[in-house]
């Protein structure tokens, strides 16, 4: 089997996506940090818009994590994580794309945003977001994951933002609606796969990670992402 390198930035949610596909499936993986900050020429040269995360396999350059998650699902199909049935497959789908625009996009507004009727305004956003999931995608079923017994992209693409979410709570006084014991329970559900349990990075990870850069953001030395969260990754 071709060589895998997937470069990667430590505090970015959407390598971690991949990462977390890439574990699923049980591939073995050569993985190299690059800081979001002070990327090296080497890294723009092959990929010249300077995004991570980017796979590399047989030659071919690969960036956007939805996308290299479905490439790798069908690459590499043994333990599968898009269900058989089209109407499923496209139902992953709109998760993912929910997760994208309705959760991750605001959540990178919010913490660039330093006008505090701002923050609230997003905050909202965000947690109507996640009370609609609770609603319409946990309740839909009885199994422990977004679609029921499979586990799937979907729910790794959810799952990233969730493993990050102190750092909304802590820089930017975000509160996880309540109550969403739907949402805890699928948490819990995704956190105890030995795949997940893995790469899953502690909290604190995250919060130490982040605090010197929103420090500097804060006293306005950059006007920059404080981490490399991308608006988007479709």
């Amino acid at each position: 089997m071709s060589a895998i390198k997937l470069y990667t930035s430590p505090l970015c949610p959407y390598a971690q996506r991949v990462k977390l596909a890439l574990s699923e499936k049980g591939l073995l993986v050569d993985e190299i940090s690059v800081d979001p900050r002070k990327k090296p020429d080497w890294f723009l040269t092959i990929s010249p818009g300077g995004r991570t995360p980017l796979l590399v396999h047989n030659g071919v350059h690969i960036s956007e994590s939805a996308v290299i998650n479905e490439y790798v699902e069908e690459v590499f199909p043994e333990q599968p994580l898009l269900p058989k049935a089209p109407e499923q497959r496209a139902l992953a789908r709109v998760w993912i794309s929910f997760a994208d625009w309705r959760i991750y996009e605001p959540t990178h507004r919010l913490l660039l945003c330093r006008n505090p009727n701002e923050q609230d305004r997003l905050a909202k956003e965000i947690a109507s977001a996640l009370l609609f999931l609770e609603k319409h995608a946990l309740a839909a079923h009885n199994g422990p994951y977004l679609l029921g017994d499979e586990f799937s992209l979907a729910d790794i693409s959810l799952f990233a933002w969730f493993e990050q979410v102190a750092v909304p709570e802590r820089f930017r006084q975000f509160r996880l609606p309540t109550p969403c014991e739907r949402i805890s329970a699928w948490r819990v559900a995704v956190a105890r796969r030995s795949s997940v349990k893995s790469v899953m990075k502690h909290p604190d990870y995250y919060l130490q990670g982040y605090a010197p850069l929103f420090d500097q953001f804060e006293a306005g030395m950059f006007d920059v992402p404080p981490a490399n969260l991308h608006v988007t990754s479709v």
